[in-house]
């Protein structure tokens, strides 16, 4: 008797005595998947945030790859779900790929990608040059190799999407790629039965690959990213504080206006007094706070513009009492033929007779560096049967600073 023949109400009641849940989750994971005390590990929006973030991630990693194969490579959104390592490994008893990088700034963890080994048999084949119609079953340690630094650009952009996403520096390790049988070993070992959050995502690649990825996280990274996405950003401003509203404010000191002299200072008005404009007593001499009427205002004070003295354009004087201390030092020499770039095919490619072509001219003058860093250019010389080169040019403080960028 095959599942085929097994009846809806029968395979949800075989569901249900495993322990799964037949309602399905919110982030559109397999029910059956799902361990029973999912909702209690990760709640729905938790799930979906995971999805969200996965789907952004995982996003740039299609383009890095894509731009690595040379072929269309397309990620779908992820369901997200929870089961236990060993459960895991018995829906997918398949050789994989495990693909382990460790987050080294900004989450405190790892992050587990498995693909199957087929579809990294294509990957290998396209990264070495092939067309990916006929990869090699056997992946040796140079499809390894190859395969790990694709994942290793992936990663890469992974770690920059969720800078991004959470506004936090984010760095990782380079990633250790192992071949597992999940039929056969037990990938979590002693913690085989703690709870895992599985993220699987469907990957096309252009015709040639059309399977499921998925990246495996412990559900204390999970729940950090969800947080970092969530409520790393959300932090309420404070509430600006009431201002006061005085009803007669008090102007400053500066503007406060003299208040008039005592009347008893003054004698009364009488008869006999001479006429006002006669009277010698005009209201800036009173004593009393004529320095608040009167501001101090400085007039005609000589004004002349600063004076520097020139620098100097005689060379510095090198004190060099005790530059003999450092004479013996060894410094690396290096001459620099050319450069060239290579990919990854044509390196492999190369054989006994093969030649590299550079980017100098011949005759041109070569480069010579001290310790990495450009001194100046000679020409290439032979004395006796050695090579040499002959010093032409001392490179100026300018051309040096130009090589240093």
């Amino acid at each position: 008797m095959t599942m085929s023949d097994l009846s809806q109400a029968e395979i949800d009641a075989l569901l249900a005595g495993a322990g799964g849940d037949s309602s399905g989750d919110s982030s559109g994971g397999d029910a059956s998947f799902d361990g029973g005390d999912s909702e209690e590990l990760l709640s729905p929006i938790e799930k979906d945030a995971l999805g969200e973030i996965g789907n952004i991630s995982m996003g740039s990693a299609a383009t890095t790859l894509s731009t690595l194969l040379g072929h269309k490579v397309s990620i779908t959104t992820p369901n997200v779900t929870v089961a236990p390592m060993n459960v895991i490994q018995q829906h997918y008893p398949l050789p994989y790929l495990v693909v382990e990088v460790a987050y080294t700034v900004g989450i405190d963890g790892n992050n587990v990608f498995a693909i199957q080994a087929t579809d990294a048999a294509v990957i290998a084949d396209l990264m070495m040059g092939g067309d990916g119609t006929n990869p090699d079953p056997e992946l040796n340690e140079i499809h390894l190799s190859a395969v790990g630094e694709a994942m290793n650009q992936m990663m890469g952009a992974v770690a920059t999407s969720l800078s991004t996403m959470f506004n936090k520096k984010i760095d990782i390790s380079p990633p250790k790629v192992n071949l597992v049988d999940f039929g056969k070993e037990d990938l979590a070992k002693d913690k085989s039965t703690e709870p895992m959050v599985r993220a699987a995502f469907r990957m096309e690649v252009d015709g040639l690959i059309d399977s499921e990825i998925m990246q495996i996280l412990t559900v204390k990274v999970a729940k950090e990213m969800v947080d970092s996405l969530m409520g790393g950003n959300d932090e309420p401003e404070p509430a600006p504080a009431p201002v006061a509203q005085p009803a007669a404010p008090t102007p400053p000191p500066a503007q406060k206006a003299a208040p008039p002299p005592p009347p008893q200072n003054y004698p009364p008005p009488q008869q006999n007094y001479p006429p006002p404009q006669q009277q010698q007593y005009p209201p800036q001499n009173y004593g009393y706070g004529s320095s608040q009427m009167q501001p101090n205002v400085v007039t005609n004070m000589p004004v002349s513009p600063a004076q520097f003295t020139p620098l100097s354009t005689e060379p510095v004087q090198i004190n060099e009492a005790n530059i003999g201390l450092i004479l013996d030092v060894p410094l690396q020499v290096t001459v620099e033929l050319g450069r060239t770039k290579k990919t990854i095919k044509e390196i492999l490619d190369l054989a006994t007779g093969s030649i590299v072509e550079l980017d100098k001219l011949a005759g041109e003058p070569v480069e010579i560096q001290v310790n990495g860093h450009f001194l100046a250019k000679g020409e290439v010389v032979v004395i006796d049967e050695n090579f040499g080169v002959r010093i032409t040019e001392i490179a100026t403080p300018a051309e040096r600073a130009a090589h240093l960028t």
